[in-house]
This record gives structure tokens, sequence and C-alpha cells, in this order.
């Protein structure tokens, strides 16, 4: 039975009862639903399937089975097929867009500008990959096959929905691999649409599965089943771990991509005028609910007046508010649980003597429901603090002061992450040295464009592997040396 579920902003949810499994909507082994909110009503709006370890067996079978057929599909079949996928997604931009706001806040104009078409470029990508990259290449006797790795277990998590599927499922499909995916629960409904999509763009039963349900129950078991070859992982440090445990038993590859403190140095050269407004704007992009968010700004002990008054001049001029107004620009906060770490962090904040330029605790005036959070700064924040240490996920910045390079420096590498990081400087030369200095995955010089080629990932906690481009490509395939190849 096709479980149908329909909302005032027009959006059509067929099977949102239903997985994915082998090429058709299936019911779950034992019926049972999760309730999807709305962040901004903070009502039930919609009911998924909540899966069992029985549905994630259903799920690898298929993609087992899968496999030995669609990784011998040859290139340019696979390239047509994220041709269709890509242009599916554009095609229903709209749709993708409404169920993203509608799961997890985002406001209307974010949504439809950057959520779903970057999750677009992800397939874009891997789709223009296959033309040109080689997978077998000759050195002397020796031949080096790089091929799929098998079946992916692909666990995504709630705050940027479809970007984190088509950043797994994109790479995944063009390399030759087989996948199960399990989005988050707390924002499923982008990922129903998105199945809906892969098959109406004719890929093949069996590569594709979609298994809703939570990370003890349905993530676990993925990533300890003997019949998954891989598992990719974006989420919290705790949840990242977990599921490394538990694949280690039948020795998996596990690609993590997990939290982050990112810092965004401003030397002393830096156009503070337009560099502290940008750095406000990229800590609050997406309610500050993004791994890499700069919310970490290391300015100059001198300059930390002016930082601090433009600063707080920028975060009171966001207009934060009901997501599917033209006008907002930060809706609420995802969801109710991140809502409460994000209020209890700012109040750490105020407890440990951090100076509150604007913001704080408590709902946004005008809001008695819906997670909406005060766009919040602190100065005088000391780098052992928890504000300065733990990742917030909302819409939190600290304002740190340094005395010379070197203790920017020191700043911005003291923490257990290493994510992203941002260097401002008009002096490109200074700005370079220090983004080498800086332990981190990727450094942003001066608020450059997004660049779906350049690798994504962590040092430190921050996870393992790469995501995005070529590195991001490669995490999917084996290599194989083949010696005596021109014997």
């Amino acid at each position: 039975m096709t479980s149908h579920s329909s909302h005032p902003h027009g959006l059509e949810l067929h099977n949102a009862g239903q997985f994915y499994i082998n090429g058709e909507w299936t019911s779950p082994a034992v019926p049972a639903l999760l309730p999807v909110i709305n962040p901004a009503t903070e009502e039930v709006v919609a009911e998924v399937a909540r899966g069992s370890a029985e549905d994630v067996n259903r799920a690898v079978a298929a993609a087992r089975a899968a496999f030995p057929g669609w990784s011998a599909t040859p290139v340019a079949e696979r390239a047509s097929i994220l041709s269709k996928i890509h242009a599916l997604i554009l095609e229903r931009k709209e749709p993708l867009a409404q169920a993203l706001t509608l799961e997890m806040g985002a406001a209307i104009s974010f949504s439809r500008a950057m959520q779903v078409p970057l999750a677009a470029e992800h397939v874009r990508v891997a789709r223009d990959l296959l033309s040109t990259y080689r997978f077998q290449t000759v050195e002397g006797s020796t031949a080096i096959e790089r091929e799929a790795i098998g079946v992916c277990g692909l666990i995504t998590p709630w705050n940027w929905p479809l970007y984190q599927i088509t950043a797994k499922v994109a790479p995944a499909l063009a390399a030759g691999c087989t996948v199960v995916l399990k989005p988050s629960e707390l924002s499923p409904l982008s990922a129903l649409l998105f199945a809906q999509l892969v098959h109406d763009a004719g890929l093949p039963p069996g590569v594709f599965n979609l298994v809703n349900g939570s990370g003890p129950e349905v993530g676990a078991t993925i990533a300890a089943h003997p019949d998954i070859d891989m598992i990719s992982i974006t989420g919290s440090n705790r949840a990242g771990a977990l599921v490394a445990q538990a694949a280690a038993v039948t020795v998996k590859r596990v690609t993590q991509e997990l939290g982050g403190k990112s810092p965004n140095v401003m030397l002393p050269d830096a156009d503070f005028a337009k560099a502290v407004p940008l750095g406000v704007l990229s800590a609050f992009r997406n309610v500050g609910q993004s791994c890499s968010a700069p919310t970490r700004m290391i300015v100059p002990r001198a300059r930390l007046a002016e930082v601090e008054a433009l600063a707080a001049d920028t975060a009171n001029a966001l207009i934060v508010g009901d997501p599917q107004s033209p006008d907002t620009q930060l809706g609420p906060i995802a969801n109710e649980a991140q809502f409460s770490r994000v209020q209890a962090m700012i109040q750490a904040g105020i407890s440990e003597g951090a100076k509150l330029l604007c913001g704080g605790p408590g709902r946004v005036p005008g809001f008695e429901k819906g997670y909406y959070t005060k766009p919040t700064v602190f100065s005088e924040v000391g780098s052992a603090m928890r504000i300065a240490q733990e990742e917030i996920f909302g819409p939190v910045l600290c304002i740190l002061a340094y005395d010379t390079i070197d203790e920017a420096v020191a700043i911005a590498n003291d923490t257990v992450y290493g994510l992203g990081a941002h260097v401002q400087a008009q002096d490109l030369e200074l700005g370079r040295a220090v983004a080498s200095r800086i332990r981190a995955g990727q450094v942003h010089l001066n608020h450059p464009a997004w660049n779906p080629m350049a690798p994504f990932g962590g040092y430190k906690r921050s996870g393992n592997g790469r995501e995005y481009g070529v590195m991001g490509f490669e995490e999917y395939l084996e290599t194989k040396a083949i010696i005596g190849f021109n014997a």
C-alpha cells in the first residue's frame, strides 16, 4: 500500500511510509513510522517508515546482486544515467526546495539558491569525471587498475540533506558501486523525492536502495553488515566513532566527514569593512548548521573594537523568520534537540564570561512556536572556553583576539578539529603562508567562489578520507596492480 502525505505548500509525498529497495517501493518488514517535524511550527508534517535490520538485509542483498552487472556497465552508460539524474534534480528543483524547507527549516530562498543547485553540481561533477578519468594506467610492465569497491553504505546528515546525498551517491554510482542509503531520520523527505528521481532516471534495480530509520537501528546494521564493502558517513563525532567501531570487525573502508570548529583568521592588512560582514554571513549560512562554518573569528587585538561593531551590525541586520517568507535569511534551527544544544551553549558562553555583543539565549521575539534562535556574537572569547572548543552548530560566532601572527596561527590550530579554515589578507603571499600553517583539510583565502572539484575533508577529529572532485570519487575505488602486464 502506498502511503501518501501532503501539506499546505503543495508538496506531494507519495511512498512516505515505504522504502526504495531493488527498484521498487516496498513496505517495511515490521510496520513502524517515524514522525517528521517542521521546525518552523513544531508540528508533525509527515511520517516515514522506520527500518529494521531485516529491511537493511533486503537492501544489501539487492545491492550485492546488482553489483556485478552495474560495475561492468560501460562508463558512457553510467554517465548517461547521471546526466538524467542531474537534469531531473534541476527540473524538480521546486518540490525538492519545498521539501528541504519543510523538513529542516532552511529559508526557501536558500533552498532554491544553494541547497538544491549545489546538490545538482555533485552529480554533474561525477558525470563529467567519467569522460576523463583513467581507470587503467600502465607503467613499464605493471598495470594499475582502479575498480569499484563494491556495495557502499551511505549515512547522511540532516543539515544539508540533499547536498550530502548527492556528494556520496553520485561518485559511488559513477565508480560502478551499488549503494544502500540511510538519510537522516530528522530530514528524510528530500531523500524520498531523490529516490523517486533516481528511479525515473532509469537506474537498474538494486543499484540504489534507500532505508529510512534511526542511527542505532538502521545505521548500526549498515556499519556492521558483512556484505557492505565501504561506509561513508557525514555526521557527529560520536556517530562517526560508533560507525567506525562497528565497521572494524569486517575490516571495511570507512570515510568520515565529522565535526568542525573552523577558524577565520583576519590578518592585520585585511579589508575589515568587507571581510568582517562576509565572515559573519559565512558563519551563519544555513543558520550556522554547517560543519565547516567559520565560527571562530581570530582578529588583531588593536582592531577588536572595530570588528565588534561590524560583526554586531551584520548579525543584528539578519532577518530571522518564517522560512517560507521570501525576505527571510535565517529560518529556525532544524530540530528540537539541536535548538536545546544551541541554547545551552549560548548560556555557557555567558557563564564563562565571554562578552555578549548581540543575540543571546531565548526564543526570537514574536516567535513562540518554532526553533528560532537569535544570531549571537561573543567577543573576548578565550581559546579554552567551551564556546571556542565545542561545535555549536547554530548562529553563534566567537571573536578571539591575537597580538602576533604566530599567536593567530596557534589559536587557529588550538582545536581537536581540522575541517575548514578561512584566511583574510590583502597581501596574498602572507595569506598563503598562513593558510599553509593551518591544520585543516580546506582553507578559503578571501572568501573565494565554491569549488565542487576541491577535495573536502578533515584533519584530526574532523574525519578520514575526502569528498568532492577526483579525490572524493577515488574513495569509491579499489586499486589493483597487475605485474607482468607487458612482459
